[in-house]
């Protein structure tokens, strides 16, 4: 990853005065799962009613699209599931992420749609009961085939604190009783060859459209694989540009002498870790505009193979929030997923010991 120089902005910064510390604040994070309300878990976004009364005070038409993309047919994508809040009725106020059949009665997700930090910052997992799985269906109208969960296993190597190691698995009581599909999974050598940049790939799910409205309407957005020291870069850059006024602010108030300030300045992005780890890939567009966003969490990013198959590569995980704190940042290059391949070996881990 190039050094990341934020030279000017600082220059800026410091001889503006300590007025620039408050810029830092009205950036908008990176985070996984979506807005800053929901931050902690999507689940508990969903279940504790505060996605209802959102979708009720903001009553506008979106517009008809996932973040850059089109209604998907009926009958596509049928490996494609969505998890719901256990005891509602199925809607987009109860949907609260996606996932994927990966065999018959195993759904693949995203770790940080099962496991959320409770208000003490103590983590946990959700329990089985308060999960449904819904397949068989590209619509949130009560149709396809609600279906309980008997088990769920996140990576234990996963925290609501980082966004590495996102995967989850979940057991299904029974298979659906609808027509519906499994999708492959790639191996490590496999998975090398999906990720190189330029590499079609197709992410669905039922989360906010452009505007800021969930969508009942399964959706899909066709993007690309993207070099990942390219969106490490590009993410870091953003990143020290907030951080770049509360710096300025502390070597302000400590008197440090401007020289030093730059040392520092390097040294400390020299050390901060790269966003997009080696368990993670990432999809989007260099002209920005097509994404996953909030509720497309744990969904599937597959890639269109010769045979006219399809193997998924990813799972979603994070992106940028918009900055007035309402949806997803609808401009943004592209979103992180979960790289599969790298997990395989868990995957099958888990399933070979709870047949």
């Amino acid at each position: 990853m190039k050094a990341v120089s934020l030279k000017p902005v600082l220059l800026a910064l410091l001889a503006a005065g300590t007025a620039g510390a408050a810029l830092a604040q009205d950036a908008a994070p990176f985070h996984k799962g979506g807005t800053k309300a929901q931050d902690s878990s999507p689940f508990a976004f969903a279940a504790s009613g505060d996605k209802a009364r959102r979708d009720a005070a903001e009553p506008e038409a979106a517009g008809g699209k996932v973040i850059g993309g089109e209604l998907a047919d009926q009958g596509e994508w049928p490996w494609q599931v969505a998890l719901t809040v256990g005891g509602m009725p199925v809607s987009t106020d109860s949907q609260f992420c996606g996932g994927s059949l990966v065999m018959d009665e195993w759904v693949l997700t995203a770790a940080h749609c099962v496991h959320m930090m409770d208000d003490q910052g103590v983590e946990f997992d959700l329990k089985p009961q308060e999960i449904s799985i819904v397949a068989g269906t590209n619509k949130l109208d009560g149709s396809g085939d609600t279906i309980p969960v008997e088990a769920i296993y996140r990576h234990p190597s996963y925290t609501s604190t980082d966004f590495d190691y996102d995967i989850a698995l979940i057991k299904l009581s029974r298979k659906p009783n609808v027509p519906y599909r499994t999708v492959q999974v790639p191996d490590a050598a496999f998975g090398d060859i999906l990720a190189k940049p330029g590499v079609t790939t197709v992410v669905t799910g039922w989360g906010l459209q452009n505007g800021g409205r969930p969508s009942a309407d399964l959706r899909e957005a066709q993007i690309q694989m993207l070099d990942r020291e390219m969106c490490n870069t590009a993410m870091m850059e953003a990143r020290a540009e907030e951080a770049a006024a509360g710096f300025s602010y502390a070597v302000q108030v400590l008197s440090v002498r401007e020289d030093d300030a730059y040392a520092l300045w390097d040294q400390l992005v020299q050390r901060a870790p790269k966003p997009i780890s080696e368990n993670m890939i990432c999809s989007g567009t260099f002209e920005g505009g097509k994404t996953s966003c909030n509720g497309d969490s744990g969904g599937p990013l597959v890639v269109p193979l010769e045979d006219g198959s399809y193997i998924q590569a990813g799972i979603v995980s994070w992106g940028l929030s918009a900055s007035s704190g309402k949806g997803c940042e609808e401009t943004a290059m592209f979103s992180a997923y979960t790289n599969i391949s790298r997990f395989v070996p868990w995957l099958n881990e888990v399933i070979a010991a709870n047949p």
